[in-house]
């Protein structure tokens, strides 16, 4: 049941080699021919959207500033990039404009959500006044209700609710999730990796007319599995590397 739709997605850019939810990481997954980049993004306090993981940018940074009070010309000053090695120093947190103007004709950047509500409207806003053809950006986020907010506001735009593995076990089974998730008028599940992703539950999804995608997967001989499982597309730390490593096994 392969998917010849499969793709492999950069997780934060190609972070094994780069620094994270960086331009220059973003830039590595393009110049590699990478089918598409993930990316976290969040909200400063005068409302510019930007790419961090963490609510502050200590771990990445370290330096303590608080993402959503602080101005994005304060973040601006805060180093992302020797984090990961003296090559990438003065890597800045960038803007979510800057990462559109990056994306090639072809690719896809993956925008997970990690604030409430309260980022949908200058989101909607910075889409639109940019033009962003929908094929080139998909939203996800693991708020039901934000997720909701932003289909409704970008119709146009696939957009995909985050499953984590204790959701599936201890909360709700799949047929569950995928009747909230299509009430919802979302695309499809972008769920954790684990060994209840098997062909079954891939094969559930997929009948019911949403998308799957899965993250996050280094190991090529799982990643062999999802897609031969049937899985739309995988996230990972690797997604070059992990190419190589499918084409060297005669993945087809």
């Amino acid at each position: 049941m392969r998917n010849k739709e499969f793709i492999i997605i950069a997780h934060r850019g190609e972070s094994y080699e780069a620094p994270e939810n960086t331009i220059a990481s973003i830039n590595l997954a393009w110049q590699n021919d990478d089918d598409a980049v993930e990316i976290d993004v969040r909200m400063t306090k005068d409302e510019k959207i930007v790419a961090i993981h963490d609510n502050n940018t200590f771990r990445t940074g370290k330096r303590f500033m608080n993402v959503s009070t602080s101005i994005y010309d304060e973040l601006l000053k805060v180093d992302v990039g020797k984090f990961k090695s003296a090559k990438w120093e003065g890597e800045r947190i960038p803007l979510l404009d800057e990462i559109i103007d990056t994306i090639p004709d072809g690719k896809s950047l993956f925008v997970e959500i990690k604030n409430d509500d309260k980022i949908v409207k200058p989101l909607e806003k910075l889409i639109e006044q940019n033009n962003v053809n929908p094929n080139k950006i998909k939203f996800i986020g693991f708020n039901l209700e934000t997720m909701s907010l932003i289909k409704t506001l970008l119709y146009e735009y696939e957009s995909y609710w985050i499953i984590e593995k204790k959701s599936i076990l201890r909360k709700f089974n799949i047929e569950d999730i995928i009747l909230m998730c299509k009430s919802s008028k979302l695309d499809g599940l972008d769920m954790k990796d684990g060994k209840y992703l098997d062909k079954f539950l891939i094969r559930v999804v997929k009948n019911s007319g949403l998308m799957i995608y899965t993250w996050t997967v280094d190991n090529p001989a799982r990643a062999k599995q999802l897609y031969y499982d049937g899985i739309d597309g995988i996230t990972t730390n690797r997604a070059y590397w992990l190419r190589n490593q499918l084409q060297e096994t005669k993945v087809d």
